[in-house]
């Protein structure tokens, strides 16, 4: 029974990726920039992982280790500030020298039905940060958070948590640098295709999100191979 219900799951979560992809292509195009998070602010930051209390074969929470990670905060329909809006964390990991990860948070809440939940906020460092979609992983379905410490405001809590357990905290997030503070680098985050290693996405969470990720891009590279006028 799993099966067919696993289908109909993916099936279901490809139409409506394919409907939000229409969308997006055509408001990127219009924008010329991405559709969702179109302006953002690139910073450095260290993860300084101590290593989770239970196991869940997940070395990037089991283990003990640090990371050097570039930190993207945007705003989601791009609202200026101080408007409130959904606020989005962008993370370029490094597990290894030659491989990295992305990962991509946004404001939501952190109790058992606010975690599947987006608030909006009208400044980062407010409301707490969840990948939204649970990972797959061996131990089974994983949310992942970052959650402002109280009086640091350059620094997050990271956290990992099954769908209504409690969030375990594993390691901090600390922003380090403003080298490209006010500057939006040509970052392209994609979680689907650059997985940190043991946090894989459920095709379901993957067919909404391919889709949507492809129109933006094409938006982008349209208006750009666009001959401009003088």
């Amino acid at each position: 029974m799993a099966n067919p219900l696993r289908r109909l799951g993916v099936m279901l979560a490809t139409f409506v990726g394919r409907a939000l992809g229409g969308a997006f292509f055509l408001l990127g195009k219009a924008r010329g920039r991405k559709a969702l998070h179109p302006r953002g602010e690139v910073l450095q930051g260290l993860i300084d992982r101590r290593g989770g209390v239970r196991r869940t074969g997940v070395s990037w929470f089991d283990e003990a280790g640090t990371n050097h990670v570039a930190v993207r905060f945007s705003r989601s329909l791009g609202l200026r500030a101080p408007r409130p809006d959904i606020l989005g964390m962008a993370l370029r990991i490094a597990p290894q020298p030659d491989q990295f990860g992305d990962v991509l948070l946004a404001t939501t809440g952190t109790g058992l039905v606010g975690r599947y939940v987006l608030l909006p906020a009208r400044r980062h460092g407010l409301r707490a940060y969840t990948s939204l979609f649970p990972y797959r992983t061996t131990a089974g379905p994983l949310l992942l958070a970052a959650i402002p410490t109280p009086g640091s405001p350059r620094q997050y809590e990271l956290a990992y948590a099954r769908p209504t357990g409690p969030w375990q905290p594993f390691g901090t997030l600390q922003i380090t640098q403003t080298t490209y503070r006010s500057q939006d680098l040509d970052l392209s985050f994609d979680p689907v295709q650059n997985i940190v290693p043991g946090l894989e996405t459920y095709d379901w969470a993957a067919q909404l999100r391919r889709f949507s990720y492809a129109a933006s891009r094409r938006a982008r590279e349209r208006r750009h191979d666009q001959p401009t006028s003088q």
